[in-house]
């Protein structure tokens, strides 16, 4: 079996005002792999070597202010604008042409918008767990208070310091019940309400026994990331949400107009979105060169760990039809 640290090398590009670390493998057509939250460029390590295996030139950064890539503290600089800028900085940098950019969680949303905004420099996305859907009429946060109220997590974490304090008190506690209760493995699709006086994960066991999707060694890649750069500049990104929302009007109704494949869990946190209706059709309409939409049986919200051969299957077969 090929191991990860046989495979890759790491590299730093200077781009957008900050050093972004990323690791790459293999040679052939660029495949960018953006992780999501709380989590890093190691999210993707099942991916790294099946993709690079089979002819891909894989490049998975740290996105800004996670891990060795960092970033400012103030709250603005991790806006949508900033976060594709990111992304395009590291082409640039890597010189290389028609790449595919893919995205679970977070990732997934700075990918669609790589998609969205820049159709030029990207061939085809693929986003995961979070479905790319259009601007809405009035802000998102306001939104997510009237259908999920005040405690939702991300309404949560909107607030600076309590949630970082939350989530650092314990690292690796916090991680753990984080990956548990988002994965298929939780007995219930997980609701992320932070209750009053509460922290987001006062009411979650850890689990027992250990999950099987991830190991001692996987647990303790994250936990020393977040240990050393803390929560609060990737809180930082949820704290743009009606920010973001602000700037980007130009692109309100814009189609993605490259190829482009969803993949989710029937276990997700978005399983209700998943449920009411036809999922392919209703993003088809502002996705016109969708190819599929995949649901994983049984799958949770951290899509290409719990299931990453089937993630890997799927990927190399939209990978090769854009190369025919």
């Amino acid at each position: 079996m090929v191991e990860l640290e046989e495979v890759i090398s790491h590299g730093v590009a200077h781009v957008n005002g900050i050093d972004i670390h990323y690791v790459e493998a293999g040679a052939g057509p660029a495949v960018l792999l953006l992780h999501g939250f709380p989590e890093s460029w190691y999210s993707w390590r099942h991916q790294i070597i099946a993709l690079s295996e089979v002819g891909y030139h894989v490049v998975a950064p740290h996105q800004r202010g996670y891990g060795l890539t960092g970033g400012p503290d103030d709250v603005g600089s991790y806006n949508i604008l900033e976060l594709v800028g990111d992304i395009v900085g590291i082409v640039n940098h890597l010189g290389v042409t028609g790449p595919v950019v893919i995205g679970h969680d977070w990732g997934a949303a700075v990918a669609w918008s790589c998609a969205q905004f820049r159709p030029d420099l990207f061939r085809a996305v693929v986003g995961m767990s979070v479905p790319h859907r259009p601007r809405s009429s009035s802000p998102p946060l306001e939104i997510l208070r009237k259908r999920l109220g005040d405690h939702f997590y991300q309404i949560y974490f909107q607030e600076e310091g309590p949630p970082e304090a939350d989530l650092e008190a314990d690292v690796r506690t916090s991680i753990l019940k984080f990956l548990y209760a988002a994965s298929g493995d939780f007995p219930t699709i997980w609701n992320p309400i932070c209750p009053q006086g509460k922290g987001l994960f006062d009411e979650i066991e850890l689990p027992d026994p250990a999950l099987s999707w991830l190991g001692p060694k996987d647990v303790d890649r994250f936990v020393s990331e977040f240990t050393e750069s803390g929560f609060r500049r990737p809180l930082n990104w949820y704290r743009n949400i009606d920010y973001n929302w602000q700037i980007t009007s130009a692109w309100q109704d814009a189609p993605i107009l490259i190829p482009s494949l969803f993949i989710s869990g029937d276990r997700d946190l978005i399983a209700p979105w998943l449920a009411s209706g036809d999922v392919h059709a209703r993003m088809l309409r502002y996705m016109p060169k969708l190819k599929a939409v995949e649901i994983l049986k049984g799958c949770g919200h951290w899509t290409q760990q719990e299931e990453p051969q089937k993630v890997n299957r799927i990927l190399i077969d939209f990978l090769a039809e854009l190369d025919k």
